[in-house]
């Protein structure tokens, strides 16, 4: 009897997530060296509950549609993984022949594999462990860039443009655009991307800075003074000096948080403090769900990373998450790469000083030249033939 593989997805979805399914899927397939090939239905609970999806039985052409399927086409899940369950799924590898897990996830899934593949080192097992990199916050350690981010940022930067394009037209109140990222504000930064098409946010904040209000009802009453129109991007994680979140949140658990309403709260301060129009903007999990805006690259190194994943847990590789190391940003060039799964569990990463302006509300051309070759081709040129009027102080 020869060994099967299993999949587990975990976290939340991207517009990518399915490509390094894909991925990871085919090369077992071309492998010849697999039984059966397994998807854990909704994530690591699924597998504890033995309920397996049976992606050998799918046709080409349906795997095929995985590339332009946002979401995960088998299901994930944010369930806390304790000591015994690692014990329980050593079980139920050993009852159902698995001799290749394959974890795609963010920080915490990556815990979950590399607390799996010692487990299994322990008890003695022959049975290859590897982590796929999946995330829209990038921010897993070690690898340059997560597959799930270029398109996430792609959504944001084009999304931002077509607001400023919208405030420029009618330029009567505050917008405040709230991005997600809970603790990294790689999301937030990329919506800068938008200015290079001349309709860009005025301003930034980013979560690696710590926010205060004063300081931002006195950004945006000097652009006041200038214009009638801004656009401000903020993360949904801003915080104050001692850490504590400038919004409440609505909900918690061990891991994850549900944030308080960030951009209606600095609307409301704008409208409070300063007399003038303003309002909030969520884009929320359509930032995470778009394929219209899916960035070609981002599909394009996640079905590597799934494809890369694979290969090495067949090859004999365990303990380890396919990673990415950057060559050159122009031309653009990548080099893939196994790291040891000890250097990426639940470590976060942020944004670089380099990567954000001395006044903390923008980020630098360094960021920029970063950035830009992940979103894939350049955003959509636009027009406008309108004379912009200034304001004068006190109007």
């Amino acid at each position: 009897m020869g060994k099967n593989l299993v999949i587990i997805h975990g976290g939340g979805p991207t517009a990518v997530l399915n490509a390094s399914l894909y991925g990871a899927v085919k090369a077992a397939k071309a492998s010849g060296q697999v039984d059966h090939i397994y998807g854990a239905n909704n994530g690591t609970g699924g597998f504890l509950k033995e309920d397996f999806i049976d992606l050998g039985a799918f046709s080409e052409e349906e795997l095929g549609l995985l590339l332009a399927t946002p979401g995960t086409a088998i299901g994930t899940s944010r369930d806390p993984i304790w000591q015994d369950d690692y014990e329980q799924m050593t079980k139920l590898i050993e009852k159902h022949h698995i001799g290749y897990v394959l974890f795609s996830g963010g920080n915490g899934t990556m815990d979950t594999c590399g607390k799996l593949h010692k487990a299994l080192v322990q008890k003695g097992m022959d049975v290859k462990v590897m982590g796929i990199p999946k995330t829209t916050d990038n921010d897993i350690a070690i690898t340059d860039h997560s597959p799930g981010f270029g398109s996430a940022a792609r959504y944001m930067a084009a999304s931002v443009q077509e607001l400023c394009a919208d405030v420029r037209s009618l330029p009567i109140h505050v917008v405040v655009m709230e991005a997600s990222g809970r603790n990294a504000g790689w999301i937030t930064a990329s919506s800068a991307l938008a200015g290079e098409k001349g309709y860009g946010p005025d301003l930034i904040y980013l979560p690696e800075r710590a926010f205060d209000e004063d300081c931002f009802i006195r950004d945006v009453e000097t652009l006041l003074r200038k214009k009638s129109g801004i656009v401000v991007v903020a993360s949904e994680g801003l915080h104050d000096k001692d850490g504590n979140p400038i919004v409440k949140p609505v909900f918690k658990t061990e891991r994850a948080t549900y944030f308080g309403d960030v951009s209606s709260h600095l609307a409301n301060l704008v409208i409070d403090r300063l007399g003038y129009k303003a309002r909030g903007e969520k884009p929320g999990l359509l930032g995470r769900a778009s394929i219209a805006w899916q960035s070609p690259v981002d599909r394009d190194e996640a079905v590597l990373a799934g494809r890369m994943a694979c290969e090495a847990a067949l090859e004999g590789e365990s303990g380890k998450m396919a990673a990415f190391r950057r060559i050159s940003d122009e031309p653009y060039k990548i080099e893939p790469f196994l790291a040891d799964i000890d250097q990426v569990m639940m470590f976060e990463r942020t944004m670089p000083d380099n990567f954000i302006n001395e006044a903390g509300n923008g980020v630098t051309e360094e960021f920029l030249r970063w950035c830009r070759p992940l979103i894939g081709e350049a955003l959509p040129d636009m027009i406008s033939f309108n004379r912009l009027s200034g304001r004068k102080e006190g109007k």
